[in-house]
């Protein structure tokens, strides 16, 4: 096999697409046992093929249940009505706050649950 020189290695990358090169320094990570660091000038170099790139907006949110507030009883009641547990569950989730209440909804429905926790006093966080 011929020896390829650096300017060829580095003609053949400018010929491949970003994700062409990506999945190359996957398997050459793989392949030799290494961790590549991406430099940031290497990022801003990367020009016209990283604008291809979307930006991907997070679809799956948590609901997190921070306290029950001054209206723990209230709380509880909110909480049953969104994941369907029962008042034992439900009481033994609010008690142990901060705990996750809905994982992986989409962004209505944490919202919509964390305005219903806010009304009755909760405290809440979305993330």
């Amino acid at each position: 096999m011929a020896k390829l020189s650096n300017e060829a290695l580095l003609e053949s990358f400018k010929e491949m697409t970003l994700i062409e090169l990506s999945e190359f320094v996957k398997l050459f990570e793989d392949t030799f046992d290494v961790k590549a660091a991406a430099p940031a000038a290497a990022v801003v170099q990367a020009g016209p093929a990283a604008a291809a790139e979307e930006v991907v907006e997070q679809d799956e949110f948590d609901v997190i249940l921070e306290s029950a507030g001054e209206k723990k009883i209230q709380v509880i009641k909110v909480v049953r009505e969104l994941t369907s547990l029962g008042l034992k569950e439900a009481k033994d989730l609010v008690d142990g706050a901060p705990k996750a209440l809905l994982e992986k909804v989409n962004k209505e429905a944490a919202e919509k649950a964390a305005d219903a926790l806010k009304a009755v006093g909760a405290g809440v966080t979305v993330k």
